[in-house]
């Protein structure tokens, strides 16, 4: 909720801003855009501490004025510590996506994506084996774009549906396959997206 409030206020402070300068930005055939977002966690509960990063730059190239083609780039890294080890794990992925937008042409847009990618991560504990693993994924979602000048947008994004599966470092352990609807608004996504 808390996400959802500063973007609100971002967009709007943002939006009033831009009003001055008549900018009405938007998408068109032609059109590359390069996005991205960041982000960062950190808890503690007595003893126990978890911190991570997360960095997602994406890029497009409008195919026509409706339709969008990209890949992204997933990096993460995180530890945990419980007073005794630090534990740390990493990821990497790369994905392949197909956006449809209604009105891409004005300030403010929907798009509706289809997403297919790979990835990996590695675990390391301080005591103990590394783990790796290998994922596979096909993920549905909706988002929305809103030009704060010609060129800048604050995009949101939410994965709703999506079938992913996990081979938990392989040689014969058992795969972890997924699939689900999530409903959950607090995984909502957001990011800034640069037009070219």
């Amino acid at each position: 909720m808390k996400k959802l409030l500063i973007a609100a206020i971002a967009v709007f402070a943002f939006g009033a801003a831009n009003a001055q300068e008549g900018g009405t930005g938007g998408f068109s055939k032609g059109n590359i855009f390069v996005s991205g977002g960041l982000g960062f966690n950190s808890s503690k509960t007595g003893d126990f501490k978890t911190s991570g990063v997360e960095f997602s730059p994406a890029v497009g190239y409008f195919v026509s004025d409706n339709i969008a083609i990209g890949a992204r780039l997933g990096i993460a890294s995180g530890k945990e510590d419980n007073g005794i080890a630090e534990n740390k794990a990493s990821s990497f992925g790369a994905e392949v996506f197909g956006r449809y937008f209604w009105t891409p042409a004005s300030q403010f847009s929907l798009f509706a994506e289809l997403a297919a990618g790979i990835g990996s991560t590695k675990y390391e504990p301080e005591v103990g084996p590394e783990e790796k693993s290998q994922t596979f994924g096909v993920n549905a979602g909706v988002g929305v774009n809103y030009f704060i000048s010609n060129q800048f947008a604050i995009e949101a994004g939410w994965a709703g549906l999506g079938y992913n599966t996990d081979d938990n470092g392989g040689d014969g352990a058992d795969k972890t396959n997924t699939f689900g609807l999530n409903v959950d608004l607090s995984a909502i996504n957001f990011g800034l997206t640069y037009k070219f």
